[in-house]
Parts: structure tokens; C-alpha cells; sequence
């Protein structure tokens, strides 16, 4: 069975899945093992033709591993099989209650237990250098601010996540307070110390080398939340960089992190995006010709900021950092998966009820790392699938860029796919492709990998915990992808054929990812899709195929998908408001964010403010907005808009 069969033979990841079944080698200084990302998808031994990704190491398979291809669950004795819903650790939450007041910045309530619980750098601020045995560094922001301005806050964020009054982000002192050159009582600065696999090879140690965090708040919910500021000054983990951010960079991640939770994908949140007034000399392509910039500094929200990098250096520097890896652990789960101490609570008491009877303890026993590296497998799986849904491209899926709770962070050169390509990269420092959109979900497999080494080499998992333990990631990218797909196309189930051949002509003739999507909600059981002309048949469709020349290709795609559709039964209305749900009106295109970047970089922020409005509800038709739901302008194909560098 060929590769192009996987996930049932959706073309949206045959190309990437025809490189990607090299077996990859899990390295660890005391055990080493191969998984094959080809499990990812489906349920039979990897083709043998295949050719491993570009830039991801190979070895010949391991037959061993393949005893999980016929799996249909990755449940094990060593892990609970129950896996809390997002909302537990505060990522989805509900609206700021109707009998909670709001606070101003000085009730704010600060609960650091970062720098609390776990071990820090000795030296404060200090040159840059590496930190060794500390998991972070205190750091004072060094913001070169002169007159800095709020460009824009989100009071969504404010109110929901914080439950802080927004107009608090309007007082003349906010703009110092969120560029760093003031700060609050309570607030304790630090930048992380973590590592990382970057295009594939170690990179050792990285850490925040902008990114200060003042701190982590409780909201009246008890919710934990930490607040970082982007491009507020150097810190020990800087390298050659100078700490500081440009506000096109800013402009991104603040609009795309927002626009992200809109869209419903798991996300961190940003705050504020302030200009610091000074400039900032970037090289935006690495080609010897740096420009002055705009400064700006942007605040992010996030339960937390720790990184599948920041369990792989103290695991990468031998014995006498190995125990950071179990304190790191403990600490997560302490704070972000506390129901996995609970289901550790549960096991010993089973265990001492059985004891008690004579009955003898259960076999296998409760491994909390185990539990906790699955349910991060499950959930990255999840956020995964969901970028592939709204055809989202991250750019740099470098292991210092994925969380540990599941979340999208760092957006750097990301982009919202226009025209199909599944193997469309937005950064111009990605020649081979590694994260280019279809190889999204099999490089993750690899950074899962990566994170198991760690964990191995921490001494929190076996080799064969980890071998029965990986799988939970194609379990629930697959899941989750097929649910997601057959949503999008409105059919009760995912239909691999019919799939396969939409996302085949839709590469084929540069079929717009967003508007077709959307456009088949249109599409109407009226027609008789046997007698049907082929007008008739793509009208719906003529907003997104001028280019197609084949048009009888997709006529005949038509016909079969309007059978699927009558075999369902559900009314037109009813499935295509259920279909206008997961498929959005808007996002955020990279020429929206240049127009709204060239306007602020003039003092004009209202673009700006006007996508961050348009991005709350991106499922909904807004009155007046009907050119941000129009196919892209020619120029928004030219290097600079729809491809950018990691510069920042």
C-alpha cells in the first residue's frame, strides 16, 4: 500500500508522507529506538520506496515498531487512559462572569511560582554566556523606549483571561508598564533557559533571547496566566541578537494570536502591542542590506511558556543536570495537569485497598510522566490537525517552538495558505521544505520524538514506555483530522476518496484554501448531478476556479460529492450553517498584515485595530467587510508578503 493512501488518501499530505516514512532514530546516550512517521496515518508496515523528509535523519525500519500499525488504541497499563479537556487548564475559557468586578492594574494578583519552585540562575542580568543547572535567569528589561504609544491592546484577553478592567490599557503609564520601562508591584522579571533541535540539527542552548517574563497572575477564577514581553532587551540567552523587536514582527504576532483564537486553535493570547519610538536595524532576508525599523515590544499571555526545549537541555548536559528534567516535570504537572496527580493519588490508593484485602497491587502501575507525555502527544496531535484545517503554516517548527501544553507560540514566518500547495513554505530560510504546510503533521512526530529522548534520558520514561506511548500522536491527529475534514466538506464521515481528489484538483489549479472551503456551503441537493450541466454543477464554485482550464474534472468531483451530500439527508440551511462554522469567512493573510504593517510603521494604527476587530468572530459575514473576504491581489504572491525570514 503506497504512501499516497494515508489518512485514507487525502491529498493534502501525500507528497509530504511519500518522504516521511524514514524511520526515525530516537538517540539517547542509554537506549535508542526508531519510530516511523508513515504510523502516523494508517494501519499497515511502511512502503518500502518511500524516501525519509528533507533534513530528518533515517535508519532502515524497525519491525519491532510496526507491532503498533494494526493498534487501534494506545491505551496502556503504564498511563491513564483519560485525557482532560483543554478547558481544565485554562486555555478555552468562559467569559469573564457577570458578577465579577474587573481590576485595574494595581489589584492584579501575582503568583510566581516559576522562580518559586524551581532552580534559577545564580548571576542576575550578567553578560551572555550559558547557564548551567538553572532553568531560567532574573532578568531586569532593558527597554530602549522614547515616547512609547499602545498601537492597539485586546480587551478580550484583558477581560477573559486577566480580568482586568481594558481601560486600565488606555492609562497614560500602560505604555511604559508593557514596553518594559516600568514595572508592576508584584511583577518578577525572568528570561527561561531551554534548547532546541532547529531544521532538524542541535542547536543547544537558546532561551528567551528577547522574551522577559514579568510574571504569573491569578485571575478571580484561580486561573493561571503568565505575562511575557517581546523585544523588551537582552538577556543571558541573547547570542549576537540585540533583544529587540521590529514592529512588523509585533504587528504579526499580536494580530495572529488573537485572529488563532478566533478561529478556535489553541493558542497563546497577546495584550498589548506598544511602539517604543525608537528604531531597530534589521536585515529582514539576510542579504547584506539592513534597514532601520520601527521598534515594538508585544505582551503575550500563556499558562505557560515552557517548551519541548526547555525538558531537552538539562536532558542533553549529562548527570548533573538530569534531575532539572524530573523537577521541570513535576512542576508542569503540578500547575498545568494536576488531575495526573490526582490519578496518581488513585492508583496508590487501589494499591493499598488491594494490599489490604490480600488481593496483591495491580499489574502495570500508574506512571505519571508516561500520563503526562501522552496527554502532550494527544494534544499536539489535536492542535495540529487544526492548523490544517484553516491552513495554517507556522514557519519554524524548531522543538524551542512547540509547547508543552499544546498551544501555538512564536509566530514568526507563518502564513495562512492561499493558493493550495501543500508544500508551500512562508520562510525564505526554508530551501528543503522541512515545515512546509503538508509536512507539518510528520514533523511534529519528529519533535514528539525528541521530547521522548528527553524524557528518556531524564529518567522519567523506559525505551518501551516511550515505544507504547508514541502512537497516541497518530491516534489523535487522525481522529481529529478526519472529524475535522468531514466537517469542512459537510458529510457525516470522512471520505478518503472524495478528499483525495478535491485536494488533488485544488493544487492542480491554485484553488484559494479558505474560499473554497466556504464556497462548497453553497453548494445545493437541488440538482439532478446526472443531468446537470457543468455550469450548473460549479456555480457555486466560480468564485475560486477561473484559473481551472480542466473544468470538467472538477464537474465530475461535483457530481460525486453531490451524491455524498444526498446519501447524508440533511437540509441545505442546517449544513451550511454547520459548515460556516468550521470554515471561516476571513483570516489573516499575509498581504492583510503588510497593509496593516506600512500603515503603522507611519503612525497610522487603524488597520490594524480594524483586523483585530474583523479576527474575533473570522466565522461570520460582517456587514462592510467584504474585501477582506476576497481572493488576494497578484502582488500578494511576491517574496516579503507571501514568504518572509525568522528576522525580527
Amino acid at each position: 500500500m503506497a504512501c499516497s493512501a494515508a489518512l485514507g488518501g487525502s491529498g493534502l499530505f501525500t507528497a509530504s508522507l511519500q518522504r516521511a516514512c524514514g524511520a526515525i532514530p530516537l538517540q539517547s546516550t542509554r537506549s535508542s529506538f526508531l519510530y516511523c512517521p508513515a504510523l502516523l496515518f494508517r494501519n499497515n508496515l511502511p512502503c518500502s520506496s518511500c524516501r525519509p523528509l528533507a533534513g530528518i535523519a533515517s535508519a532502515k525500519h524497525d519491525p519491532i515498531l510496526h507491532q503498533f500499525a494494526n493498534k487501534r488504541d494506545v491505551r496502556s497499563s503504564a498511563v491513564s487512559s483519560e485525557a482532560a479537556p483543554l478547558v481544565a487548564m485554562g486555555v478555552e475559557t468562559d467569559q469573564h462572569g457577570p458578577g465579577e468586578t474587573l481590576r485595574k492594574l494595581e489589584e492584579l494578583e501575582w503568583d510566581n511560582s516559576f522562580v518559586r519552585e524551581l532552580p534559577a540562575d545564580p548571576s542576575r542580568n550578567g553578560p551572555i554566556r550559558q547557564v548551567r543547572k538553572a532553568l531560567f535567569s532574573y532578568v531586569e528589561p532593558q527597554a530602549d523606549v522614547k515616547e512609547p504609544a499602545m498601537v492597539a491592546y485586546s480587551d478580550d484577553a484583558a477581560k477573559e483571561l486577566l480580568g482586568l478592567d481594558p481601560e486600565e490599557l488606555e492609562r497614560p503609564e500602560a505604555p511604559l508598564i508593557f514596553s518594559g520601562a516600568a514595572r508592576m508591584e508584584g511583577s518578577v522579571t525572568y528570561a527561561q533557559n531551554y534548547g532546541g533541535h532547529q531544521f532538524g540539527s542541535w542547536a543547544g542552548q537558546l532561551g528567551d533571547g528577547r522574551a522577559i517574563t514579568l510574571g504569573e497572575l491569578l485571575n478571580p477564577r484561580g486561573e493561571r496566566w503568565e505575562l511575557q514581553l517581546k523585544g523588551a532587551g537582552k538577556t543571558p540567552y541573547s547570542r549576537h541578537a540585540d533583544g529587540q523587536a521590529v514592529l512588523r514582527s509585533s504587528v504579526r504576532e499580536f494580530l495572529c494570536s488573537e485572529t488563532m483564537h478566533g478561529l478556535g486553535v489553541p493558542t497563546t493570547r497577546a495584550l498589548t502591542l506598544v511602539t517604543t519610538g525608537r528604531g531597530v536595524w534589521r536585515d529582514m532576508f539576510y542579504d547584506g542590506d539592513p534597514k532601520q525599523e520601527p521598534g515594538a515590544v508585544v505582551c503575550r499571555i500563556a499558562p505557560s511558556f515552557v517548551r519541548f526545549g526547555t525538558f531537552q537541555l538539562p536532558a542533553s548536559r549529562g548527570e548533573a543536570e538530569r534531575p532539572l528534567v524530573k523537577q521541570l516535570a513535576d512542576y508542569v504537572i503540578k500547575h498545568h495537569y494536576p488531575h495526573l496527580e490526582r490519578g496518581e493519588a488513585a492508583e496508590r490508593d487501589a494499591g493499598a485497598e488491594a494490599s489490604s484485602s490480600g488481593e496483591g497491587a495491580p499489574a502495570g502501575g500508574y506512571n505519571k510522566y508516561g500520563a503526562l507525555f501522552k496527554e502532550v502527544a494527544e494534544r499536539t496531535a489535536r492542535l495540529a490537525a487544526k492548523w490544517q484545517g484553516v491552513g495554517f503554516a507556522h514557519g519554524v517548527l524548531n522543538t524551542d517552538n512547540m509547547s508543552i501544553l499544546g498551544l501555538t507560540i512564536d509566530y514568526g514566518p507563518f502564513a495562512f495558505v492561499d493558493a493550495f500547495d501543500d508544500q508551500f513554505t512562508p520562510n525564505t530560510s526554508d530551501p528543503t521544505r522541512r515545515y512546509a504546510f503538508g509536512n507539518q503533521p510528520d514533523v511534529i512526530l519528529w519533535n514528539m520524538v525528541q521530547l521522548a529522548n528527553a524524557f528518556i534520558e531524564g529518567e522519567l520514561l523506559t525505551t518501551p514506555e516511550a515505544q507504547e506511548l508514541l502512537p497516541a500522536y497518530p491516534l489523535a491527529f487522525g481522529t481529529e483530522y478526519r472529524a475535522l475534514m468531514a466537517a469542512k466538506m459537510g458529510l457525516p464521515e470522512y471520505d478518503a476518496d472524495l478528499t483525495t481528489t478535491m485536494f488533488q484538483l485544488m493544487k492542480r489549479d491554485s484553488v484559494d484554501f479558505t474560499n473554497h472551503f466556504r464556497a462548497l456551503g453553497d453548494v445545493t441537493t437541488g440538482l439532478d448531478e446526472q443531468s446537470a450541466s457543468e455550469e450548473e454543477l460549479l456555480a457555486p464554485l466560480e468564485g475560486v476556479l477561473g484559473r481551472s482550464e480542466k473544468r470538467s474534472d472538477w464537474a465530475d468531483w461535483m457530481r460525486a460529492y453531490l451524491g455524498k451530500l444526498k446519501d447524508a439527508g440533511d437540509s441545505d440551511s442546517d449544513r451550511k450553517k454547520a459548515m460556516n462554522r468550521v470554515n471561516p469567512r476571513y483570516v489573516l493573510r499575509n498581504y492583510m498584515l503588510q497593509n496593516a504593517i506600512a500603515a503603522a510603521e507611519t503612525g497610522d494604527y487603524g488597520e490594524v485595530r480594524t483586523l483585530l476587530r474583523l479576527m474575533r468572530t473570522p466565522y461570520e459575514d460582517q456587514p462592510g467587510m467584504e474585501r477582506y473576504a476576497a481572493l488576494p491581489p497578484s502582488w500578494s504572491t511576491k517574496r516579503g508578503v507571501c514568504q518572509l525570514s525568522c528576522s525580527s
